[in-house]
């Protein structure tokens, strides 16, 4: 049966960009893989098919005898040309696990971090992301703060313009890899592909490294960052700080800085979400009286509370919008205040007497505890019975 036409295959017109062929035959190879086909028996001829076509294409010599003589240029009737052709093509039609290597890197590469340096892809590295983590108090959580902070980082060479040549002078293309990156050796019925040992994947090397960063194009230094924390964070919360992290090797993008935010405990006030909690002891009098109370609030100011009669220890009370400001969106949350019914300590023997003399007379005053008395005498008499 007659080959179909590259161009067909691939879907693309004869005029197409090699962007517009590598984007068709990532859609197609994407289409056809064996692994996305289990139940279509032609899949894996397809798939080979899609890869023997773009094997051609993809490379402007055969691309351009292609062109010129179609798939007669590589069926040994066109010369030492067509010999030369024809060995390249059979190598690509006859070695599916190095078309299926290709294939897996270039549809799954950028998943996966990879960077081949030949073939127009990226030859600089992209630096690190970095984390810092940051206290603030809850005072500054409240209010919003600006803080600076020093971050030890990779930073870019300013003496080669973060290339890694002396002067700032251009890579030159890998003698080893032809700025591929990687090597191929045949072993047996294998192709084993490794990372090329003298470029170290990178597909170019220096031939007069920067003295300062030794070719790294990069150097170690602390930098001084100013940091907006917005009002509102609380513990766990993350701020990107985008190129502020690890400068690229060989001019490659920076990476970011992460801040995590830590919120140091308060000795007045507990935190929920944006509700804040205060624990404020009462005597004894005001409690069974009833009074008001001068209770502290976040933004430093004072709020006036009044303690209801007979309040016990635990009763709450909100003062709303007091409370943490959210985050993200309009709002603000509630303060809510906890009474601590207070127990005298160390008594003269006036209040002695006069606690005595207070307690014969409140018998009918202590409802709770009157029930709870009558509660266990029932329990003891349902023991005996």
């Amino acid at each position: 049966m007659a080959k179909r036409d590259f161009y067909e295959v691939l879907g693309v017109a004869r005029g197409a960009s090699p962007d517009e062929i590598k984007k068709a035959y990532r859609q197609k190879a994407k289409e056809f893989h064996p692994d996305r086909n289990a139940d279509n028996p032609n899949a894996e001829a397809q798939f080979k098919e899609v890869n023997e076509a773009y094997d051609v294409l993809k490379d402007a010599e055969r691309k351009a005898a292609y062109d010129r003589f179609g798939h007669a240029a590589f069926d040994g009737g066109m010369g030492g040309g067509g010999q030369r052709g024809r060995g390249a093509y059979a190598q690509g039609q006859g070695d599916f696990a190095s078309a299926f290597s290709d294939v897996f890197e270039d549809l799954f590469g950028d998943f996966m971090g990879g960077q081949r340096a030949g073939g127009g892809r990226q030859r600089a590295a992209r630096g690190s992301d970095l984390r810092y983590n940051l206290r603030v108090t809850l005072e500054e959580a409240y209010g919003g703060v600006q803080k600076t902070i020093t971050v030890p980082a990779s930073t870019s060479c300013d003496a080669c313009n973060g290339t890694g040549a002396e002067g700032g002078a251009e890579p030159v293309t890998c003698p080893t890899c032809s700025g591929m990156g990687k090597v191929r050796a045949q072993q047996g019925f294998f192709t084993v592909e490794r990372t090329c040992p003298t470029c170290g994947g990178l597909g170019q090397i220096i031939k007069n490294p920067c003295k300062a960063c030794g070719g790294a194009g990069r150097i170690e230094k602390e930098r001084a960052l100013s940091v907006n924390i917005p009002a509102g964070v609380e513990t766990g919360t993350r701020i990107r700080l985008s190129g502020e992290g690890e400068a690229g090797l060989r001019g490659g993008p920076s990476g970011d800085l992460y801040i995590f935010i830590d919120v140091r405990e308060h000795p007045l006030f507990q935190r929920d979400g944006v509700n804040l909690y205060c624990r404020v002891p009462v005597s004894m009098t005001t409690a069974a009286l009833g009074g008001d109370i001068e209770v502290p609030t976040i933004d430093g100011g004072r709020s006036r509370v009044k303690v209801p009669v007979g309040s016990q220890t635990g009763k709450q009370m909100r003062l709303r919008g007091k409370g943490m400001p959210a985050l993200r969106g309009a709002g603000q949350g509630d303060m809510l205040i906890e009474l601590a019914v207070e127990t005298p300590v160390n008594l003269t023997a006036r209040q002695k007497e006069l606690l005595r003399e207070f307690e014969k007379l409140s018998e009918d005053n202590n409802p709770e505890g009157s029930s709870f008395f009558s509660k266990v005498r029932s329990f003891w008499d349902g023991m005996k019975g």
